[in-house]
């Protein structure tokens, strides 16, 4: 018998009043609901992960199944499916709170041993009324509790409880009150934050980093030119230890400066073999799990090509394109404009071709 995380992400999010649905949104340069998924896959708590959407998504090891039309059809699919998989107890989680812990859902395991239903909760901090008919009463706030995801059940108890059911719930938690079923009610985690209307984004707080990256080399014949990872024709390519591609240098600086993290020679030494005439794309893997693995992401990367020749206004797009790509983030994120020196120097006399880069981080 094991445990399943269930991740609901078939709403229509009406509340939340876009063109997008709300659990498609970008937030941190990762769809919304590939947080909670991405927390439930590395807890390495669950054997089985399901996912319910009514949209066509494939993940290794992930299963994903439709969802209906409200948020108790997407459940009640979801355990049908599981009805003959050997499941002891079940995770519910709203795809809308993206900051899921780690930390959460041990505690909620850690419960389930010796309870059938655990829900989190956080107080509220405002005064609270509630209003029946016309008359509106003041409740005791400290005796509220807002219920969050996942909430946690017995499977074979939970799908009893689903097969009986013909109201219209909100949550896991009403269909057990309603059924004056016993929960163990636990201490959430304000960060875990639902995300109903699009205002709701700009309260999940967050801290800004800026860095600067810059490098140039010389242009030398019988070489092969790289510019953000695009193979570029022309006369000359960039002299260097590495294929010289001046764009990525200069990201890579400007992402170690963010992150307070020495500089590229730091991580590719110029004397060290291992690198002698490696693709500048190829080091961008370990840098960017630093970043990924220590919650940073990209807000905006904006970058100066400074050269004669080529033109940038010719290659823009196939660079844009390809940095999207390398690194995993949207093209409207990031900005290429092209410098010349007015003919002056060795960059003006097309002997060399420089790069400067300012990119803005969020953790």
């Amino acid at each position: 018998m094991s445990d399943c995380f269930i991740l609901l992400s078939a709403g229509n999010s009406k509340r939340f009043k876009s063109k997008i649905n709300k659990q498609f949104i970008s937030y941190k340069n990762r769809p919304l609901f590939e947080h909670s998924l991405k927390t439930a896959i590395d807890s390495n708590l669950f054997k089985k992960i399901l996912l319910v959407s009514n949209k066509k998504i494939n993940y290794k090891n992930i299963k994903v199944i439709k969802g209906g039309k409200e948020r108790h059809n997407s459940t009640q699919n979801a355990l049908n499916y599981l009805k003959n998989k050997k499941i002891k107890n079940v995770f519910i989680h709203d795809s809308a709170r993206p900051n899921l812990s780690l930390k959460l859902l041990k505690k909620l395991k850690n419960q389930l041993k010796v309870n059938s239903a655990v829900v989190p909760y956080i107080n509220s901090e405002n005064s609270v009324k509630y209003k029946n008919k016309k008359k509106i009463n003041n409740l005791d706030r400290d005796k509220v509790l807002l219920t969050q995801t996942p909430q946690c059940f017995n499977f074979k108890e939970l799908l009893n409880l689903y097969k009986t059911n013909k109201a219209k719930i909100t949550d896991e938690a009403s269909l057990y009150l309603n059924n004056n079923k016993k929960i163990k009610f636990i201490l959430g985690d304000k960060k875990n934050f639902k995300i109903t209307t699009i205002d709701d984004l700009k309260y999940l707080n967050s801290e800004n980093y800026y860095g600067i990256g810059f490098d140039v080399h010389r242009l030398i014949k019988n070489k092969t030119l790289y510019l953000g990872g695009v193979k570029i024709p022309f006369h000359s390519g960039l002299k260097g230890h590495s294929d010289g591609d001046v764009i990525l240098h200069a990201i890579i600086d400007a992402l170690l400066g963010a992150m307070r993290k020495n500089d590229i020679g730091t991580l590719f030494p110029s004397y060290s073999n291992k690198f002698k005439n490696i693709r500048s794309k190829n080091m961008l893997p370990p840098v960017l799990k630093f970043l990924n693995d220590n919650n940073y992401s990209i807000n905006n990367i904006d970058i100066n090509l400074i050269c004669e020749n080529p033109k940038v206004s010719k290659i823009r797009k196939r660079i844009i394109k390809s940095l999207s790509k390398l690194l995993s983030i949207k093209r409207n994120l990031i900005n290429l404009k092209g410098k010349t020196v007015e003919k002056l120097g060795i960059i003006g006399k097309e002997q060399a071709i420089a790069c400067e880069v300012i990119c803005s981080l969020s953790k």
